[in-house]
């Protein structure tokens, strides 16, 4: 019974050795990097925290006043399109809307857009996906029948998932039961 014992001893012994794990190593970069600043005088390090500075601060980028111009142009022709409740026809406050979308789409042939249909957060996640699409083609159909290539038109849902508000009154939901367009190409 000894002998036994033993030998399971030693079995488990042999079976549980430590392997050699080597410690993870710093990137070269690091490496680099503590090198230089070893072996850097400190009149030269000034000038070498310089150099990083630079490099590390944001450079301010600034835009064109064209460019400017359709940014803001592009926000303020492409409004979003408001629903009622439960419904995806568009009302006819929402056709002037989409009157000035469509010039500024005619103006721009070759800019495409996404239409995002968006719902209240009342009703199930699965119907306010659906509801968000039906919003999203209604809006497209709209914008076809005034002369603007499906092509350049693409539709999505997020149903009740990107609520501009969060609120539970009936202003807020009125904003979150929108279709939306976001600029896909020039």
């Amino acid at each position: 019974m000894k002998k036994v014992l033993i030998v399971l001893f030693m079995i488990f012994v042999a079976g549980c050795a430590k392997k050699y794990v080597a410690p993870p190593q710093e990137p070269a970069v690091q490496k680099e990097t503590v090198k230089k600043e070893t072996v850097v005088q400190p009149e030269q390090k000034a000038e070498q925290k310089e150099v990083v500075k630079e490099i590390v601060e944001p450079k301010e980028v600034k835009l064109t006043d064209s460019a400017v111009t359709a940014k803001t142009e592009e926000t303020a022709t492409l409004k979003d399109v408001l629903f009622d409740y439960d419904k995806y026809n568009i009302r006819d406050d929402a056709r002037p809307v989409l009157d000035k979308a469509a010039s500024f789409l005619k103006k721009n042939g070759t800019m495409s857009v996404v239409v995002e249909g968006h719902c209240d957060e009342r009703g199930t996640n699965e119907y306010n996906l659906a509801l968000g699409e039906r919003r999203a083609k209604a809006v497209k159909d709209y914008l076809t029948s005034l002369g603007i290539m499906p092509a350049r038109m693409s539709v999505v849902t997020y149903g009740e998932e990107k609520p501009l508000c969060t609120e539970q009154d009936e202003p807020c939901w009125q904003k979150n039961r929108r279709a939306h367009f976001v600029v896909s190409g020039k």
